[in-house]
């Protein structure tokens, strides 16, 4: 499944490359990337915690407006007797008063200590998360032991070998104000063994996409990365049977006897608000098609192309020969330069020694 520690890995492979040093190994950043996301839970269960006291607190203060609230019924109540009545009684409805004032006392006491108890003593339910938030820090920062640390990078490494997808390593720089524009993104449909496909895919999607100059060093904290993981291949019954959205498509024809072929992944289309019909015809240009359709956006946007080719439909993918769809679904994950700078920050901060795997970036 992809991980935003994939993507935190593509960026050390990247960092490393300007560096000409050998990057961190993704079993490293994957065991090192749990911990930092363990870390990062004990101020969530605080906060959940100081919620539950808050609406405790709330629910006391209620008791004892619904209590004063009786008291004032029973006044109300004595009004209406008769002089006689009140008299002969009065010794009698004196008495819940007297009763009843001593219980609103109580939960006045009550809840000016529970109040203070919110804030220096621990419920039940916060012992218990205190608890487990000490484990849970406690594993989070203290070292594997020297016996079973090789043990189980071992483990993950045969693990991370078994690992194979096609995959594609997408390259996105981010405007001061949020913009994403593409700066390199290539990938394959060969299963690749996840860290080597992951190395090489970084690099090459940020050096080698012919659409981009290579990325330099000072654009780094602009990036921002995405994996996709590919799976669930199958051919279409026709040009259109797939969904906006759930499916990348990967098309081939054939055009003036040469064959051509290009793909989108899942997340295109929708970023661009484009249809289907919009995404075949920007994907047959992207191939490399040059023929001509009646309207479209991405024929729009590609005006500069030359317009040679059949012009008798509205459908590119019926003036070439042998056309063909492929569907297929993506597990994506993402982070940003940020993100990755956080967590390094958090990696030189735990003084366990892990600091010596990152490659230095200035």
């Amino acid at each position: 499944m992809a991980s935003p520690a994939h993507c935190i890995y593509c960026f050390e492979c990247l960092a490393a490359s300007y560096k000409r040093h050998e990057p961190i190994d993704l079993a490293a950043v994957e065991e090192l990337w749990e911990r930092y996301e363990q870390s990062k839970k004990p101020a969530s269960l605080q906060d959940i915690n100081n919620t539950v006291s808050q609406r405790d607190s709330a629910d006391l203060g209620r008791e004892v407006v619904v209590e004063e609230e009786e008291e004032d019924d029973d006044d109300d109540a004595d009004e209406e007797l008769d002089t006689t009545q009140r008299s002969s009684m009065k010794s009698k409805s004196s008495r819940p008063h007297s009763i009843k004032l001593p219980s609103v006392s109580r939960l006045q006491s009550q809840l000016s200590s529970d109040s203070s108890s919110v804030s220096t003593t621990p419920s039940v339910m916060s012992t218990n998360s205190s608890r487990s938030i000490l484990s849970s820090s406690t594993a989070a920062t203290t070292p594997i032991s020297e016996s079973t640390q090789p043990e189980m990078a071992e483990m993950r490494q045969q693990r991370l070998k078994n690992q194979r997808y096609p995959l594609f390593v997408t390259w996105n720089t981010l405007s001061k104000n949020g913009h994403k524009s593409l700066r390199g993104c290539i990938g394959t449909f060969d299963a690749q063994e996840l860290a080597e496909g992951l190395r090489a895919y970084a690099l090459t999607s940020a050096f080698e996409d012919s659409r981009f100059t290579p990325i330099p060093q000072s654009l780094l904290p602009s990036l921002s990365c995405s994996l996709t993981l590919l799976g669930s291949f199958e051919p279409c019954t026709n040009a259109l049977d797939w969904i906006l959205g759930v499916h990348g498509i990967r098309i081939s024809f054939i055009h003036r006897g040469r064959r051509y072929g290009a793909t989108y992944l899942p997340d295109v289309a929708l970023e661009q608000g484009w249809t289907k019909e919009e995404t075949l015809e920007s994907l047959m240009r992207k191939a490399g098609w040059d023929g001509v359709t009646t309207g479209g956006v991405a024929r729009r946007l590609l005006r500069g192309s030359s317009n040679s080719g059949h012009s008798g439909s509205s459908k590119p993918w019926e003036q070439v020969s042998d056309f063909r769809v492929v569907k297929y679904q993506g597990l994506k994950a993402s982070a940003s330069y940020a993100e990755w700078q956080e967590w390094r920050e958090w990696v030189m901060s735990v003084k366990d020694g892990s600091a010596e795997l990152l490659c230095p970036t200035t």
